[in-house]
């Protein structure tokens, strides 16, 4: 390749948001990002809802930074988290701001959702781990509360495909952010019939879903007048982030997991068609749509958002620590002085979660942290001991023995959390790329480019562009006694 490209990717997160250009010279990948910016959902009437319109206007920030410190940019992209979603009216304007996942007006509304049609029957047609807020239970949530919005909806669009939107005008679903929406048969990649019939979904609203490096088409005019861009297509990547960060896993074998590691961990592994058998409901075990025809089998785990929200406790409460200082205390605190359930409902959405977990350890007869390194040190142990669970579950439900664990992700700059997971789980662990997620994103706007063939050949890229960190397991005794004491948690 004569000259390198530059592909503009949006990685939205449910804490921050980044604009990162990828410098791609047919060989290897470099990263600038360009503007970065916070993410900070809305509380209003007791409604919490994302503010889309401000996170919008930092996408044209990154659009003017990238247009200015670039000139000409070769394609763009757009990555989020899953599940939530906007709704257009018929005139294609937004019916207001889309509704946070962690809002609760989805409390209690799986019980509803299994009176309609049972648990196992839902699996079966959409082989999705069930998760109060799935997209699939937020409209029924609206439904239930006759919400005006969705009366009067005449598209869904899921939040990477809203900004695509935005973009280029252009209505349509990508499938791997889609397959979140407890809507889609993973066999059939298309929505399922039964399942939007039963829940009364209007399907003629979902629209039309692309595959992973679609080309949807060019900016809109008034963006390019608007931030200096050229006319550059809008590329759909893996749109949904996890999707994105597992197509840039480095792996050399097939005998590997990963672990997509930031606000949520989302450990799993990559198979070429979905697991859907009796145990795989049975612990609640998803199949999401990968690159290539790939699914993801894996488990959704709460992640740093344990440390992310005690952050935010002791920065009311007048101590600002940085996310290095926290991480230094815990490595200094006592280990194992006590365990929690990462995934346990009250962590969800606390009003404090130092309260949170001080209360899990109370009731659960454990002496409770009393400073930040131990409760720190507690989340992370914690998280640790979960994976070691979900990798046994995924070895029994493949039938196959993992080796290797792959941590990506901002999470993976955690060199204690790395440590603990190779400890716990008893196998090796490698981590990076930090940026996982935004190098998935670039690659497939090379695959829409034909720069890149597939996926495999993505893969090589990343080995030749970025640097990994290993980390050997050590004192498996002392974890696995901590892990029965861990398994009584459940």
């Amino acid at each position: 390749m004569a000259q390198h490209k530059n592909l503009l990717a949006f990685d939205y997160g449910a804490e921050s948001g980044r604009a990162i250009v990828g410098k791609f010279d047919g060989n290897t990948i470099s990263l600038d990002v360009v503007h970065r910016f916070p993410n900070r959902p809305v509380r209003t009437l007791g409604n919490l809802n994302w503010d889309i319109l401000d996170l919008y206007r930092e996408m044209l920030q990154g659009m003017r930074a990238s247009a200015a410190n670039y000139g000409h940019i070769d394609s763009i992209g757009v990555d989020t988290w899953g599940v939530d979603f906007g709704l257009l009216g018929k005139d294609g304007t937004l019916l207001g701001n889309p509704r946070c996942y962690r809002d609760p007006h989805t409390e209690g509304i799986l019980d509803q959702a299994f009176k309609i049609m049972p648990r196992e029957q839902l699996y079966s047609h959409t082989g999705i781990q069930f998760m109060r807020f799935n997209s699939l239970f937020q409209l029924l949530a609206m439904s239930r509360d006759h919400s005006s919005v969705l009366e009067s909806a005449r598209h869904l669009l899921f939040m990477p495909d809203l900004f695509h939107y935005f973009l280029t005008g252009i209505k349509s679903n990508e499938y791997t952010d889609a397959s979140t929406s407890q809507m889609i048969d993973p066999a059939t990649r298309g929505y399922s019939h039964k399942v939007l019939e039963t829940f009364g979904i209007r399907q003629e609203i979902l629209g039309t879903i692309v595959q992973p490096g679609t080309m949807l088409g060019p900016v809109r005019p008034q963006v390019m007048e608007e931030t200096g861009i050229n006319a550059a297509p809008v590329i759909a990547p893996a749109t949904h982030d996890t999707a994105s960060a597992v197509a840039a896993v480095p792996a050399n074998s097939s005998s590997w997991a990963y672990i997509s590691s930031g606000t949520w961990s989302l450990m799993g592994i990559e198979t070429p068609s979905p697991l859907m058998n009796e145990k795989a409901l049975a612990y609640n075990f998803t199949n999401e749509g990968g690159v290539d025809g790939t699914t993801r089998v894996l488990k959704n785990v709460m992640g740093l958002w344990l440390v992310q929200e005690c952050k935010r406790s002791w920065q009311r409460q007048g101590t600002d620590y940085s996310y290095e200082e926290l991480t230094r205390l815990a490595s200094e605190a006592t280990p194992f002085a006590s365990l929690i359930q990462p995934d346990d409902e009250s962590f969800l959405l606390p009003s404090d979660m130092t309260t949170a977990i001080t209360n899990f350890c109370t009731k659960s007869g454990q002496k409770a942290p009393s400073s930040p390194g131990a409760t720190v040190r507690c989340a992370l142990e914690s998280l640790a001991l979960k994976y070691r669970w979900v990798m046994e579950r995924l070895e029994e439900l493949s039938g196959k023995r993992i080796e290797v664990i792959h941590i990506v992700g901002g999470g993976c700059q955690n060199q204690l959390l790395c440590q603990f997971t190779a400890d716990a789980c008893g196998k090796l662990v490698l981590a990076g790329p930090i940026e996982a997620t935004a190098i998935g994103n670039v690659l497939m706007q090379a695959v829409g480019l034909g720069l890149v063939k597939n996926l495999s050949q993505a893969r090589e890229v990343v080995k030749r562009s970025f640097p990994i960190q290993t980390y050997m397991s050590q004192n498996t005794r002392v974890w696995d006694e901590a892990y029965a004491r861990f398994l009584k948690l459940f």
